[in-house]
């Protein structure tokens, strides 16, 4: 698609608008009303301050790490570094890269950090975690607000419309709409789709980057993160982006030049309609502690990207992750599941099988293989790097290593049975042809991981 994309524009930029051009906020208002930008200004002092000495204590204590992503079958170190933080037990995957969050203090959960800086970090970004959702259900009420179709009076659809306008320009909601009465059922989505169960930190410094790949279409200058859509998510879900740049006095005396196009020292987000060549994109100035939501299928109908400044920057973008299959919770199930069809004999204490029914023996072993590809090799690929952190998820990951091992044995019991010359020969090939796609599928992952 992006090779297509780049053939129709035969060598030609699209346009593109900043705050500074005449268009910029009828452009915002018509194509890209989901976007909600708020300034620094807007969060209290005190949270902006604690979150920046987190961000710090993190970069300090080495827990920022470059992402091994895979794409197309072939393996990239993301640009930017990242940590995962958020409830624990959760985990987030994207390019084919599990990540698993350091946990930040919950209640009812035992969480032992490396130091009493890394907890406060995390404490931290619970913090802004619950301030993001907090603005965020306040922005989707007013909207809610503003969308009803219960009114028929032009004039007053008028007047909601232009109060909807300075709404989205300002990024605020006044204090009358903080209360604003919705439908039971409607509160009960927008708590779902506000409630961020994780923050994926990203940080970047561009002067230590040899190389940056430049923006394709729009000729937006250097990339750090190329044009995508979040992966992984609740469908209609919120996404919260607090950014933090370490600007410096020359830096934001760039920023007061009149520059044509985005000032190249500043890091913008970049937004575009999805494949559409002919919608003007997006770029819009991130400072020190401004922060955006893109709301309901924002993220959906369009792509995003971010554009370096010339300053080191941090950013927490706060997800309400699909876990619906990336929880220990969930693969703890899987695996009991699995291991109701192993049986202990009382007396000899052998092992055997409940079942060979083709269902049973089908289901178990794709089990064995979600344990080990998706969980286990992910972790210890990559995860066991958040050591620097906690050492939380390594009694969960023995346990599951534990269910792994039974499985293996009972794939061991499946062959055996296959294998005795008073089984059925219907039964047998019955068995086998069950058996083959998942044990061939299980014989290739084991190679490209060992090759990784």
């Amino acid at each position: 698609q992006k090779k297509k994309l780049l053939e129709e524009l035969g060598g030609n930029r699209l346009p593109y608008l900043t705050p500074a051009d005449a268009d910029f906020h009828q452009l915002w208002k018509t194509k890209y009303s989901k976007l909600i930008f708020r300034k620094s200004d807007t969060v209290p002092e005190e949270l902006h301050h604690v979150v920046k000495k987190g961000f710090l204590t993190l970069r300090e204590h080495g827990c920022f790490f470059q992402d091994l992503v895979r794409i197309k079958g072939k393996d990239f170190l993301t640009p930017v570094s990242r940590i995962l933080i958020g409830n624990p037990g959760c985990t987030y995957k994207y390019l084919n890269t599990r990540l698993f969050t350091v946990p930040w203090p919950t209640e009812g959960y035992d969480i032992k950090y490396c130091s009493p800086q890394i907890h406060d970090a995390c404490k931290a970004l619970i913090r802004l975690n619950d301030y993001l959702h907090i603005e965020a259900v306040k922005t989707l009420q007013g909207q809610n607000l503003f969308e009803t179709k219960e009114i028929k009076d032009p004039a007053v659809m008028d007047r909601e419309q232009s109060f909807a306008t300075s709404l989205m320009e300002q990024g605020s909601v006044s204090k009358d709409q903080r209360n604003v009465c919705v439908p039971e059922d409607d509160s009960i989505s927008l708590k779902n789709r506000t409630s961020y169960n994780l923050t994926l930190l990203n940080y970047m410094d561009p002067l230590q980057m040899l190389y940056l790949k430049q923006e394709p279409y729009f000729g937006m200058g250097n990339m750090a993160v190329s044009w995508h859509h979040d992966e992984n998510l609740l469908q209609r879900s919120t996404v919260a982006v607090y950014s933090y740049s370490c600007e410096d006095s020359a830096v934001e005396e760039g920023n007061k030049q009149e520059l044509k196009g985005r000032d190249p020292a500043v890091w913008h987000v970049g937004l575009k309609v999805a494949w559409d060549i002919e919608t003007p994109g997006l770029a819009m100035p991130l400072h020190q502690g401004d922060f955006y939501l893109m709301l309901d299928d924002l993220n959906v109908t369009h792509q995003h990207c971010v554009l370096a400044g010339s300053s080191p920057r941090f950013s927490s973008t706060h997800r309400v992750a699909d876990c619906s299959r990336g929880t220990l919770e969930y693969i703890f199930g899987q695996c009991e599941l699995a291991l109701q069809n192993l049986q202990t004999d009382s007396d000899s204490k052998a092992l055997s099988l409940k079942s060979l029914e083709n269902a049973v023996v089908k289901q178990v072993e794709e089990i064995h293989n979600e344990v080990e590809f998706e969980w286990l090799r992910q972790f210890w690929f990559q995860g066991k790097r958040y050591l620097k952190c906690t050492d939380w998820w390594l009694k969960p990951m023995a346990k599951l290593e534990e269910f792994w091992r039974k499985m293996e044995i009972m794939t061991s019991l499946v062959l055996s049975e296959v294998r005795k010359e008073e089984q059925i020969e219907e039964q047998r090939n019955e068995i086998i042809s069950c058996l083959l796609l998942v044990l061939k599928e299980r014989q290739k992952l084991r190679k490209e991981w060992a090759a990784r």
